[in-house]
């Protein structure tokens, strides 16, 4: 049987300053859930499930130590330097 180990990943403390302080700035509250470490007990396979930042009802997936935020999934991206406009234009 298989069995997956799931291990909690705690945000960046940076990162989520940022994140804070571009949202403070366009007076919207995110809402972050903090990703994840799976491995699959007995190999050397594991993933790492990207923390959610929920903006508008736009999920926004971030890694640690990365500039670069993903918007849904990982083929659309932006930098975390572009994340205001971006939620500006949501308006």
């Amino acid at each position: 049987m298989i069995n997956i180990i799931s291990k909690p990943l705690e945000f960046d403390y940076e990162l989520k300053k940022k994140i804070e302080f571009i949202c403070d700035f366009c007076n919207i509250k995110p809402k972050i859930i903090n990703g994840t470490i799976r491995n699959i007990e007995h190999t050397n396979l594991s993933y790492i499930e990207p923390h959610r930042v929920i903006i508008k009802g736009i999920t926004f997936l971030a890694f640690n130590y990365s500039k670069i935020l993903y918007i849904n999934s990982l083929s659309n991206s932006i930098e975390i330097k572009d994340l205001e406009d971006y939620i500006k234009k949501l308006k």
